[in-house]
């Protein structure tokens, strides 16, 4: 008797506990878009947040809402963005791709190390130990983390020791700026075509010990550059990129090639009076 007494409290409150579930699952459900995960099907899957949510997914849903246009997603192919597009019935919207962007271009060639670091083979490990050995305290170190860290293939080393960023691969997603332990990195528009490819704070010709094109703090571009477009802040020039008209004018004079012109096919652009770099071997840490 005691068995069948138990046996019948326990399908009692299986039969009530079961009763409460579907009750729950009825009172509760939370309705979810079926378009989400074919939209989501329809994504790279690249999960880089470029285009500000943390991953594929939420912007599918944000997709899905109406609160944004397949053209926020940068890394998708024109045809992808334009699937969505008709999926949904939505315009497919533009937005400007964004890179990442060096500001140093102190290579072995034209920069020198003041001493030879020995340890671990990563940037942030021998930035702790006086800064890196290299003359040029804010230039890049060169030991790749950036490369490291992409996993979208972006950046690899030149022969010079200095990062190159694949502009068609890079998805914008910000881990190189954030493993660079001299922030050198910074996400850019690619319509910001005059750059600063140096972040040296120092004054003088002096510099040019430490790195042949460091910025020297001329002002030679600020003076020459129309209206506000550059302004010297910190011994360095400042571009203006909230004025839309960008020119190639104030890279002209600059004497060791520091602000650049960034063309899509050339690459950077040099000024007429940039000193030409021929060495293609390393400097070493005397003062040739």
């Amino acid at each position: 008797m005691t068995i069948i007494i138990a046996i019948l409290a326990l399908g009692g409150l299986t039969l009530v506990l079961s009763i409460m579930l579907v009750i729950a699952n009825k009172k509760l459900y939370v309705y979810e878009d079926p378009r989400i995960d074919v939209v989501e099907d329809m994504l790279p899957h690249a999960n880089c947040g470029a285009c500000g949510f943390p991953g594929c997914r939420p912007f599918a849903e944000a997709l899905v809402a109406g609160e944004v246009l397949p053209g926020k997603c940068t890394v998708s192919s024109d045809e992808g963005r334009t699937e969505i597009g008709n999926y949904l019935g939505v315009s497919v919207g533009a937005e400007e791709k964004q890179v990442a962007r060096l500001a140093c271009a102190g290579g072995t060639n034209v920069a020198r190390n003041k001493a030879e670091y020995e340890g671990l083979q990563n940037c942030q490990a021998a930035a702790l130990v006086s800064g890196g050995g290299k003359g040029c305290f804010w230039g890049c170190l060169g030991f790749g983390d950036c490369m490291n860290v992409c996993d979208f293939d972006a950046i690899h080393m030149d022969e010079h020791g200095l990062p190159v960023v694949d502009v068609d691969k890079c998805t914008a997603c910000g881990d190189c700026v954030e493993v660079c332990p001299k922030d050198l990195f910074s996400i850019e528009p690619v319509s910001h075509q005059l750059w600063v490819a140096c972040k040296n704070l120092e004054k003088g010709d002096e510099v040019l010990e430490e790195c042949q094109v460091a910025c020297t703090a001329c002002g030679r571009c600020a003076m020459d550059a129309p209206g506000d477009l550059i302004t010297m802040e910190y011994n360095l020039p400042v571009v203006n990129y909230s004025i839309a008209e960008q020119t190639p004018l104030p890279i002209q004079r600059c004497p060791t090639g520091a602000i650049v012109w960034l063309d899509k096919k050339a690459g950077a652009i040099k000024g007429k009076e940039s000193k030409k770099i021929v060495r293609k071997g390393e400097r070493n840490m005397g003062y040739s």
